[in-house]
């Protein structure tokens, strides 16, 4: 998010940015922790015209930015196992088709055909988008920071913030473990740290860590995966169409020879540990063994978990955040942030210059929090 704002905030002249980065390297954080997946399958509007605007990007990254990234549209296919998730996501399909993304509404048959090795015992129906895919999170995020470095704007890595100085109600200086910058804007991309970022200008951000696993399985050991099977048949996808049973949150997709595969633990409890917890492996087994029976036969090459950044309703905060002038927010994005971040970027580097964003910005208005109607994402994964 903040390599996005900073190359955005670029192309409209505004160089005279600096990105500040904990750790020795961008990226390392969420951003280089995540699965690298990019849908459209959204169950809030707001949020599908983010992805039509990311994606869009993505496709054409090479020209705009000036940088390769490795980029899959193998698709996204959503299972549906409940009569109320059926109707949820005919309606999300609905909304879909209207704004422009090509969904199909696949029957069983259909589902196990474009999935070899998959098992749709109980699976109603499922929903695919054939430009969803898998990107690459460093090449994008490195992307975006090397435009923006080329353009004037400065990196400081291995720099903490400790402070942010407030004066007469609006920012005036960041203080870091370096040097104090004086500023009359500062743009929260901190994710998971977002709220301590804010309470440092006194402004709440409605942010909480959550940890997320993810596990890389060897290839199958005889064959591949279109024969590695039990019995000999397939093992898995031949491509990297990533899979979702929506009911577990169970995915999976082809990450190089092996494959990649996650799952929500209901019992995660907020906090900022993101050492591998193997008892969520155990969780996870019985439902990949139902969906993905080849799995159970595959070891473990890799492990490790990364923080979701939660807001009450999973949709993030993007714009002016609290009282203070000068203070502003892109974060929260509850899992899906670094497929958004092309769009989001673009968005608050518009508010910033005093531009008009072309976007309604109040699903994600930092003062939503007040009316507890708010609405927000359904298609958390």
């Amino acid at each position: 998010m903040g390599a996005s704002v900073a190359y955005h905030l670029s192309r409209l002249g505004v160089t005279n940015v600096i990105l500040i980065e904990r750790e020795p390297a961008l990226g390392t954080g969420s951003t280089g922790r995540n699965a690298g997946g990019v849908r459209h399958q959204f169950s809030h509007e707001a949020n599908v015209r983010l992805s039509i605007e990311s994606i869009s990007l993505f496709e054409r990254f090479a020209d705009d930015v000036g940088a390769p990234i490795d980029f899959h549209q193998d698709g996204y296919l959503f299972l549906l196992s409940e009569p109320a998730q059926v109707e949820a996501f005919r309606r999300n399909v609905e909304m879909q088709r209207r704004l422009g993304v090509e969904v199909d509404w696949l029957e069983p048959p259909e589902i196990a055909r474009r999935v070899p090795g998959l098992t749709i015992d109980g699976v109603m129906a499922a929903t695919f988008c054939a430009r969803d895919g898998i990107c690459d999170p460093n090449g994008v995020t490195m992307g975006f920071a090397q435009a923006a470095q080329r353009a004037g704007v400065k990196i400081l890595k291995d720099t903490s913030v400790t402070g942010i100085h407030v004066e007469h109600g609006r920012i005036a200086a960041v203080e870091t473990d370096r040097d104090r910058i004086n500023t009359r804007v500062v743009v929260n991309a901190a994710g998971p740290w977002a709220k301590s970022i804010g309470a440092m200008a006194g402004v709440s951000v409605p942010v909480e860590p959550m940890r997320r696993h993810i596990f890389i399985a060897h290839a199958p050991a005889v064959g591949d995966w279109t024969h590695g099977g039990p019995n000999g048949g397939p093992a898995g996808p031949a491509n990297r169409i990533m899979v979702i049973d929506f009911d577990s949150t169970f995915y999976f997709h082809r990450e190089g020879a092996g494959l990649l595969f996650g799952m929500g633990d209901p019992d995660e409890r907020s906090g900022f540990d993101q050492t591998v917890n193997w008892q969520v492996l155990e969780k996870i087994t019985p439902v990949a063994m139902r969906r993905l029976p080849a799995l159970a036969e595959l070891p473990i090459a890799k492990a490790w978990a990364g923080l979701y950044e939660m807001t009450p309703d999973a949709n993030p905060i993007i714009g002016r955040a609290g009282h203070v002038e000068g203070f502003h927010a892109i974060t929260g994005f509850s899992g899906h942030g670094f497929q958004h971040a092309p769009a989001a970027g673009r968005i608050l580097a518009d508010v910033i210059a005093g531009r008009d964003p072309h976007f309604d910005l109040s699903p994600f208005a930092h003062d939503r929090f007040r009316d507890s109607a708010s609405s927000g994402e359904g298609n958390v994964v």
